[in-house]
């Protein structure tokens, strides 16, 4: 096997998933067995590279344990963020100073482990990179909770968020039949414009547990009122009530639900306004005009950080996607990301590719809409079992004192 001669460079953008750092690992692992000389970790993705905050990643991975322990570490080892880099055509210096850093250190593999705006940014190196005669070679590795890159069949990290998410749902859907007291819980689910995260909730549906009654997804337009029609119906005869929401449900108009009372002003550099709060807003209306005890449960960034409760299968799928973008590296790709076809359901067996991230980049996924059913009030059986071999197995944390134990990067050498 042909060593890599050069040096490697990898980043973590975007929001974290429970088994981004098992990708990094994926990326680490992969480099220095195939000889990398150094492999650098850039400290806050592409914009920490421009403030030149790097590391060597041997000083601070020294030995099997911190890998295995870094696997199970939740959100982004070297920290994370959200830079948008401008067109090339707009502002060639940024480029000039970002391949000087790189040219200085050395380095001829970049990877970037993220989601769309991560793969924007592997688009436009990578152009950049071909159009002044760059030796650098640019891979994409993908992660998201949300699901919606194109072009993968799914997401690394998916898979554990979807696992907690039907779980806890479960949970809550359990917690509610507890006193002889009517009530609604409205849970709101993280994804954006896609409902792949919601439409885990069906999974909750088992031999055990009769499932939430209602899920929305942001693919179908929310109408308020008849909302307020099938919670009212529900409630007359059912002790709970338990309903999925979106966090990007939208009304007719285009706004989204929880802009209905409050203003969200925060707005990241990708135009991403932050969504919360729909669930709380549905809530209140319900208690007002169906008269009972509500709740509004924001599964929040837990979605995104419980480690504690990880597929296996993601976590492994996690840790190929990275050592597959090295791979391809190495034989000569650039301007690709990976991505995950599956083979077959039953057994499950997928495997990694390559696709070009100019069909990737700031192209979002959504839900088919042959499964969401006709009422646009819950999810089909299709959809259920596209996720169902994603959340399979667990890979038990490595406890201390009674706690799941974790690797954190620190300047202490």
């Amino acid at each position: 096997m042909k060593e890599i001669r050069g040096n490697v460079i990898v980043g973590q953008s975007g929001g974290p998933t429970a088994v981004i750092n098992s990708s990094l690992v994926g990326v680490y692992k992969t480099a220095r067995d195939r000889g990398a000389k150094t492999v650098y970790g850039m400290l806050h993705g592409i914009q920490g590279l421009l403030e030149e905050r790097v590391v060597d990643l041997s000083e601070h991975i020294r030995n099997d344990l911190d890998i295995e322990l870094l696997k199970r570490t939740p959100s982004s080892y070297l920290g994370s963020c959200r830079y948008k880099l401008p067109e090339i055509c707009e502002d060639q210096e940024i480029y000039k100073k970002i391949f000087r850093i790189l040219d200085e250190m050395e380095v001829e593999f970049f990877f970037y482990i993220g989601g769309n705006d991560s793969m924007d940014t592997i688009k436009k190196l990578s152009d950049y990179s071909i159009l002044n005669g760059s030796r650098i070679r640019f891979m994409g590795v993908p992660k998201t909770i949300d699901n919606d890159l194109a072009a993968t069949d799914h997401t690394p990290g998916y898979g554990s968020a979807a696992k907690y998410i039907g779980s806890i749902t479960k949970e809550v859907i359990r917690d509610g039949l507890v006193y002889d007291q009517q009530n609604v819980t409205l849970l709101e689910i993280m994804g954006r414009n896609a409902g792949w995260l919601t439409g885990a909730a069906a999974l909750a549906r088992c031999e055990d547990c009769e499932g939430p009654d209602l899920i929305f997804l942001p693919e179908i337009p929310f109408d308020v009122n008849d909302f307020m029609k099938k919670i009212a119906e529900l409630h007359k005869r059912k002790k709970s009530v338990v309903a999925a929401i979106s966090e990007g449900v939208k009304v007719a108009d285009g706004r989204y639900v929880c802009e209905l009372t409050d203003n969200v002003d925060y707005v990241d550099a990708f135009g991403h306004r932050q969504l919360t709060g729909a669930a709380r807003f549905l809530a209140e209306k319900i208690s007002r005009e169906v008269g009972c005890k509500t709740r509004a449960i924001e599964f929040n960034s837990l979605q995104r950080c419980a480690s504690h409760i990880v597929s296996r299968v993601d976590i492994t799928e996690a840790f190929q996607v990275g050592g597959a973008a090295v791979k391809a590296a190495f034989e000569g790709e650039t301007g690709k990301m990976v991505i995950l076809k599956r083979i077959s359901d039953d057994p499950y067996i997928c495997v990694t590719d390559i696709y070009d991230v100019h069909k990737v980049a700031n192209i979002e996924k959504k839900v088919p809409g042959e499964w969401i059913n006709e009422t646009g009030d819950y999810v089909m059986e299709e959809f259920v079992n596209y996720i169902r071999p994603l959340i399979q197995a667990e890979l038990t944390p490595i406890m201390a004192d009674g706690l799941p134990r974790h690797l954190y990067y620190t300047d202490k050498k």
